[in-house]
């Protein structure tokens, strides 16, 4: 199995396909299993690289764990081991902020980026009230709700939400602040990734219950080189609910943004 020794871990990745790198940063109900239904997709034109962030499916954390802060160096350490000075990213949920994080810190490796439900850590207090308002709303779920996923999707599919559900339980266990941010915190991200010119795709399903879609908008709007897609009957894993449309709609972006050397569409 493929492993990359990056900042004292080895970091578990994969590599399928052919053509211009395109890197795929799990969320933190998944890892690099999650894209089964991108990776095929997107392999006909792009060399497609999975991986599992320290702590997560095969990737383990170093002896005196850095857990998220060392999501952006590990992920740059991958690239280094590929020998990569160019990728577009597409990232779902808690992998976004290793994009941001990556495009903020080495934009001069970043071609485009793909934030699917997460607003990339660009706010303002409006979408610091929604965000809030709705973690008190999740907290009145009912034990062993898949939050990732739709009610109406795991009504609809109960296959598809037994592997969401297997695929998540590869993981280990977090701490429940493992992804908190500082109550005191106040930033927002949308000036420096603004600054960068690098186009950013948002999607967003109209029922995510974990970033709520106008807290999307609003991120988007604060972006001039963004544009944001909302997508209705889906959840907050809009590459899960709906793979067909995500794929079509990020080709799409990545045609005009970061084209495929060749092209079997």
């Amino acid at each position: 199995m493929p492993f990359a020794e990056v900042d004292s871990i080895e970091l578990y990745y994969e590599a399928h396909g052919n053509g211009r790198p395109l890197v795929f940063a799990h969320g933190s109900g998944g890892n690099h299993l999650s894209w089964w239904q991108q990776v095929p997709f997107f392999a006909k034109n792009y060399t497609c690289i999975t991986f599992d962030h320290r702590s997560f499916g095969l990737s383990k954390d170093s002896n005196e764990p850095l857990g998220r802060k060392g999501f952006v160096p590990d992920l740059k350490g991958l690239l280094d081991h590929l020998r990569i000075d160019g990728v577009a990213i597409l990232a779902h949920s808690m992998g976004c902020r290793t994009a941001v994080g990556l495009t903020i810190q080495h934009p001069e490796l970043v071609k485009a980026i793909v934030l699917c439900g997460s607003n990339g850590g660009s706010v303002n207090d409006e979408s610091r009230i929604i965000w809030h308002t709705q973690q008190e709303r999740r907290r009145t779920l009912p034990k062993g709700t898949i939050r990732g996923l739709s009610e109406a999707f795991m009504e609809q599919n109960p296959e598809y939400t037994f592997l969401y559900r297997q695929i998540m339980r590869m993981n280990p266990k977090h701490d429940p602040d493992f992804l908190a941010v500082s109550p005191t915190y106040r930033g927002s991200t949308h000036e420096r990734l603004s600054a960068t010119g690098i186009p950013i795709l948002y999607i967003v399903g109209e029922d995510d219950i974990i970033a709520p879609p106008r807290t999307l908008e609003i991120a988007s709007s604060q972006i001039p080189q963004s544009r944001l897609i909302r997508v209705k009957d889906s959840g907050h894993s809009v590459y899960y609910e709906q793979p067909q449309l995500f794929n079509k709609e990020v080709m799409a972006f990545l045609k005009r943004f970061y084209p495929p050397l060749t092209s079997e569409l």
